[in-house]
């Protein structure tokens, strides 16, 4: 492996990265202190864990709705305009989120996030992707992909030093919302992408990105799947297994910290490649085979309750370098509308695995904590991992 020759961001691209970087620490810090909370108070009010995993996925749901339309919205209001748009919306449904505690108006309010933070998820990438000079690009997607993992820390974290029941807690969330917002205003203005009016949008534009890259598609799925609809599930399963609410809840964290520290060195490690586009394919399939191994181990945890920390840590640190690794070959790929093209449709993958985990979670933990639910989540990580070992001396994937 040799270092390849780059160039530093210019001034706009630096505001355009701090930014975005910025802004998306504050709101998914919102995100990851509101979840949580609401999954617990849930079980506080005897939801059942089937409900209260539909609720979990309902966020997904939304994303995996607007995301096909993420190309269409930003030809028509620009990229930069959608961001602020998104922020707007995540400010509002967190600020509603305190007014009631009607279970189907969060259901409501959790769709409309949803919504709203796909159109964002799917901009900021591939922003992100294209401020960053050639060369560098694993770094800063690297460096972003750990700024989210570090939410998962923080928002979690933050919410068992409030306590779960604190009066304040709710407003925590809008003000860390709200500081995401401010920091979304400051994204300077986005030239209009080269293939505004060339690039097939909608849903010719997803397919055409799928069938240039399924195997990386496949690669987001995976990673959605444990990255974040296994973990959005986690304060069940601790429940399920014994622990108290505050350890239950510091599971989210134990995933989030698995990022932080894998999936920033997976970046630079991937920046060192002389051929960038094989030592990608092969740490993908290094990461998956972590993956697995660590989900082979779930059975004993029942026997051993220690060893789900370890397991948590390297469901989010496996599972979020394999979306980082792919966000990073896109990234390198492609570029303005087709690039959100391809953002979008690895965002769809990663939010489809991150809909099934946790729709199939909370009834699977319900229906069988020791075998069904470590079973499928085997079955998931070995179809991953067979199919990047299958493709990864292939140039078209």
């Amino acid at each position: 492996m040799t270092p390849i020759p780059h160039t530093q961001p210019d001034a706009g691209a630096r505001l355009g990265l701090l930014s975005i970087f910025g802004s998306t620490f504050f709101e998914l810090v919102s995100h990851f202190m509101l979840m949580p909370l609401l999954l617990l108070r849930m079980k506080g009010a005897d939801v059942s864990t089937t409900l209260a995993g539909l609720f979990a996925a309902t966020g997904w749901l939304g994303i995996f709705v607007m995301t096909p339309f993420a190309s269409t919205i930003a030809n028509h209001l620009g990229r930069r305009q959608c961001m602020w748009l998104a922020g707007g919306v995540l400010t509002t449904t967190a600020v509603l989120f305190t007014c009631t505690s009607q279970l189907w108006l969060w259901f409501v309010l959790n769709l409309a996030s949803g919504l709203a933070m796909a159109l964002r998820w799917v901009l900021a990438e591939a922003l992100i992707a294209e401020f960053s000079p050639p060369g560098q690009r694993g770094r800063y997607v690297g460096f972003f992909q750990t700024l989210v993992s570090a939410t998962f820390i923080t928002g979690p974290a933050a919410l068992v030093w409030l306590g779960a029941n604190s009066p304040l807690v709710l407003w925590v969330v809008v003000a860390f919302s709200a500081l995401g917002l401010v920091w979304t205003a400051f994204i300077p203005k986005v030239p209009d992408a080269a293939d505004a009016q060339t690039a097939r949008v909608g849903l010719h534009g997803l397919w055409l990105a799928l069938t240039a890259h399924p195997i990386i598609m496949l690669a987001g799925f995976v990673g959605g799947f444990f990255e974040t609809g296994v973990t959005s599930i986690l304060p069940l399963y601790g429940l399920a297994l014994g622990m108290g609410a505050g350890a239950a809840a510091l599971m989210v964290s134990a995933s989030g910290l698995g990022g932080v520290l894998i999936m920033f060195p997976a970046g630079l490690v991937a920046d060192r490649f002389t051929d960038q586009a094989q030592g990608r394919r092969t740490l993908m399939v290094f990461f998956a085979a972590v993956m697995l191994l660590a989900t082979c181990a779930l059975p004993w945890v029942v026997q051993v309750a220690w060893l789900a920390w370890p397991v948590v840590f390297f469901w989010g640190g496996a599972g979020g370098t394999l979306y980082t690794l792919a966000m990073i070959d896109i990234g390198a790929r492609e570029k303005g509308i087709t690039l959100v093209n391809s953002t979008a449709v690895l965002v769809l993958t990663y939010t489809l695995g991150g809909l099934v985990a946790s729709a199939a979670s909370g009834a699977l933990i319900d229906w069988s904590p020791t075998v069904g639910f470590p079973a499928v989540l085997v079955l998931v990580a070995a179809t991953g991992l067979a199919a990047l070992v299958r493709t990864r001396r292939s140039a078209d994937i």
